[in-house]
């Protein structure tokens, strides 16, 4: 299986877990995710009401310079952890 199916496979039953899982693991979910699909943040950051969007952009920003290839692993990872955790 190559990497970008597998990420693609994970993408999708990361979405089917039991509980939702916590908001800090769904924001390092979503940084790895859009630095995979989308690379570098390159928009500018919401304003500061605009608190989920503030926190998604500094997730995303954080993976700054990291390979589309290494998000797409830590993601595998993480997602791989989060199914395990609260069941699919």
């Amino acid at each position: 299986m190559t990497l970008q199916v597998e990420f693609e496979q994970v993408a999708a039953d990361v979405k089917k877990v039991k509980t939702r899982p916590v908001d800090q693991e769904l924001l390092e979910l979503y940084g790895l995710y859009k630095q995979a699909t989308v690379g570098d943040n390159n928009t500018d950051k919401p304003g500061m009401l605009d608190m989920k969007g503030s926190a998604k952009w500094e997730a995303w920003n954080s993976r700054k310079g990291m390979s589309k290839d290494d998000a797409m692993t830590a993601y595998i990872a993480l997602a791989k952890e989060v199914i395990n955790k609260y069941g699919m």
